[in-house]
C-alpha cells in the first residue's frame, strides 16, 4: 500500500499517571532521530542534574516547570516530527482524573489514540475513562500499548490477560479499529525497533504501525461542506470583479461546475472556480484551504455554508449533544453563551441537562443535573438562529461546537452533536 509522504497523522496519548506516556513519546522522538541536537544536549544536562544515568526521555514532552518538578503531565504538550513516510503531530495529554478536559482538547482532532496500560496493573478505571473519551470523540483508531513489559519479564501470558480485560469492557465502545502492542518505552522494545525480548509477538513496532496505518478513509468524502470564513474582494488589476469565498473544506469534495446551495439563504448556483495561492484547482477536499467563486452574484458572508444541492446538512435551532464541561465554574441555569460552530457564531443556552455519564462505569446519572468541570453529559442546546449541523459521528467538523462565556470570554464547554 502506498502512503502519501505528505500525509499528516495526528495522534494523542492517554493513560493513567506514571504509565509512561511522556517516556514513550520521548523514545519515539529519540529512536527515530527526530530531536534537534541543542534539545538533546539540554535534556542530557537536565537528566544529569536529576541524577539519572541515561537520558530522561520524559523531559522531551514535560515542558512546564510544574510538570518537571512533579514528574507528571498536566497540560497538553504538542510535538511535531517527520519520518520519510509521514508527518506527525502528537498531543501528550494528562492522566489525572482532574485533567479530563485536557484530554478532550488534545484528542478532538486525532486520527489515532494511544492508550497506555501499565503491564503490572492491567486495566484500571483510568483506562476505561480514556477509552470512553476516545470512543466519544469518534477517534477512528485505537492502539492499546501495554507498557513496562520489562517489569513483568516480557510475559506473553500477562499481555494476553490484559487484552482479555480490555476486550471485556470495550465491546460497549464505538471504535472501529483496535490494535494491541506490547512495549517497553524505557528500553525501546517495539517502539521504533522490534523487540528481541518478545519474539513471541509477530506484529510491527509502534512507529511502523503509525507510518502505515490507512487514514485516508477517516475523512468524510461524501458530505460536501464548506463554511465561509471571509469574502475576498481584492479590487486590484486583474481582480477588479473578483468575489471569492474563502475558508477550509470541512468534508466532501468540491469541483468546478458542481451545483451548490448556500445556507441558510437557500440560493443555488454553480462553482465557477476553486482558487488557491498557487493557482486554480480541479477539485478540493478536506482539509484544504481554498477560495470558491460562483457563477451567480449572491450575498454570502462569514458563517454561511456552501454545500452540494442534493446533500444538505440539517438546519436546527434545537438539538441534543454530548457536552464536556471545561470550566472551573459550574454551568449556570439557562444562562446565555456564545456558540461557535464552524465559522458561525451566535447566542445559545443549555435548555436542559438530560443526564450525566459516569465515565468509569458508563452509567447514566439522571438525578444530578449540575455541570461541573470535567463532567460529560447529554444536553439539549437551543440557539437564537438555526445552525447547519451534521451528527458528530458523520462529520467531526460540522458536528462539533464550543460554548464561550460572554462575561469572561472563556471557552466553557465543547460539544458533539447527536
Amino acid at each position: 500500500m502506498q502512503i502519501d509522504n505528505n500525509q499528516l497523522l495526528r495522534f494523542t496519548t492517554a493513560g493513567s499517571v506514571d504509565d509512561g506516556k511522556s517516556t514513550l513519546i520521548g523514545r519515539l522522538l529519540y529512536d527515530s532521530k527526530s530531536i534537534f541536537e541543542d534539545q538533546l544536549q539540554a535534556i542530557e544536562e537536565t537528566s544529569k542534574k536529576k541524577g539519572h544515568d541515561g537520558v530522561d526521555l520524559a523531559l522531551f514532552t514535560d515542558g512546564l516547570r510544574d510538570e518537571r518538578e512533579q514528574g507528571i503531565t498536566i497540560d497538553v504538550a504538542y510535538r511535531y516530527f517527520t519520518t520519510p513516510k509521514r508527518k506527525f503531530i502528537i498531543a501528550d495529554t494528562p492522566g489525572h482524573i482532574q485533567y479530563t478536559r485536557n484530554m478532550v482538547t488534545g484528542a478532538s482532532t486525532a486520527n489515532v489514540a494511544l492508550v497506555l496500560i501499565d503491564a503490572r496493573h492491567g486495566v484500571i478505571e483510568q483506562t476505561k475513562r480514556h477509552s470512553f473519551i476516545a470512543s466519544l470523540l469518534q477517534i477512528p483508531h485505537l492502539i492499546v500499548c501495554i507498557n513496562k513489559m520489562d517489569l513483568v519479564d516480557y510475559s506473553e501470558d500477562v499481555y494476553n490477560d490484559i487484552i482479555n480485560q480490555f476486550e471485556e469492557f470495550s465491546s460497549k465502545l464505538l471504535v472501529k479499529d483496535v490494535r494491541f502492542l506490547p512495549i517497553s518505552a524505557l528500553n525501546g522494545d517495539n517502539v521504533v525497533n522490534p523487540s528481541k525480548n518478545m519474539d513471541w509477538f509477530q506484529g510491527a513496532p509502534l512507529l511502523h504501525t503509525l507510518e502505515t496505518m490507512h487514514i485516508s478513509s477517516d475523512i468524510n468524502k461524501t458530505d460536501a461542506r464548506f463554511a465561509v470564513q471571509t469574502v475576498l474582494r481584492p479590487q486590484r488589476k486583474g481582480f477588479i470583479d473578483y468575489r471569492g469565498y474563502a475558508g477550509r473544506v470541512s468534508s466532501g469534495i468540491f469541483r468546478p461546475n458542481d451545483e451548490v446551495t448556500i445556507l441558510p439563504s437557500g440560493f443555488t448556483s454553480k462553482i465557477k472556480t476553486i482558487d488557491t495561492f498557487d493557482g486554480e484547482l480541479k477539485e478540493a477536499f478536506a482539509p484544504m484551504s481554498i477560495s470558491i467563486t460562483l457563477e451567480d452574484d449572491i450575498d454570502i458572508s462569514r458563517g454561511d455554508m456552501i454545500v452540494k444541492t442534493h446533500n444538505k446538512p440539517e438546519s436546527k435551532q434545537e438539538f441534543d449533544a454530548m457536552l464536556c464541561w471545561l470550566n472551573n465554574s459550574p454551568a449556570r441555569d439557562r444562562a446565555k453563551y456564545t456558540i461557535m460552530h464552524t465559522t458561525n457564531e451566535q447566542k445559545a443556552m443549555i435548555k436542559e441537562v438530560l443526564y450525566k455519564i459516569d465515565v468509569n462505569s458508563y452509567n447514566r446519572i439522571k438525578e444530578d443535573k449540575q455541570l461541573n468541570m470535567n463532567d460529560i453529559s447529554r444536553v439539549t442546546i437551543r440557539t437564537t438562529r438555526p445552525l447547519m449541523i451534521d451528527e458528530y459521528r458523520d462529520n467531526r467538523i460540522t458536528g462539533s461546537f464550543v460554548l464561550i462565556d460572554d462575561a469572561t470570554h472563556e471557552t466553557v464547554a465543547s460539544g458533539m452533536i447527536l
